[in-house]
């Protein structure tokens, strides 16, 4: 297999990070569960799973290496048997890359949807002046 590379560009410096990011998140396309993400204000978005049959307990959301983390384990009980078997109990970890300064503020579990809402910081634009140092040749001396 060819290893792509997106950011071989020599103007493009340090963002290899970028390329291992990319990387990784294209090993996680597993469909389950499905998702929607949505701008709901400005600088605010919402990520909605749709986790019917988890309970509270059986979710967990965590921020690993600037990646948001949802997991899902069901645990399933021997004592049941069944005539026919339609819904499995499964695991599921969907991931999230976050961008530099997105914040979690928070997640709600209501009706089977698991809504999880960020925060996006304001961007402004920074120009910096650079001083322009002489050697000491130039000068001379």
């Amino acid at each position: 297999m060819t290893r792509s590379t997106y950011f071989n560009s020599p103007f493009l410096l340090g963002f290899e990070h970028l390329e291992r990011l990319l990387e990784r998140t294209a090993k996680t396309a597993d469909g389950y569960p499905p998702y929607n993400i949505e701008e709901t204000a400005d600088d605010v978005l919402t990520i909605t799973l749709a986790v019917a049959g988890f309970s509270h307990d059986e979710l967990a959301v965590t921020i690993e290496d600037k990646q948001l983390v949802i997991r899902g384990r069901q645990t399933e009980s021997s004592e049941k048997t069944f005539l026919h078997r339609g819904i499995a109990a499964r695991q599921f970890q969907r991931s999230f890359v976050l961008a530099e300064g997105i914040e979690v503020v928070g997640a709600d579990l209501e009706n089977g949807l698991l809504k999880i809402s960020l925060a996006r910081p304001k961007t402004e634009s920074v120009i910096r002046t650079i001083d322009i140092r002489s050697s000491k040749s130039e000068n001379g001396k």
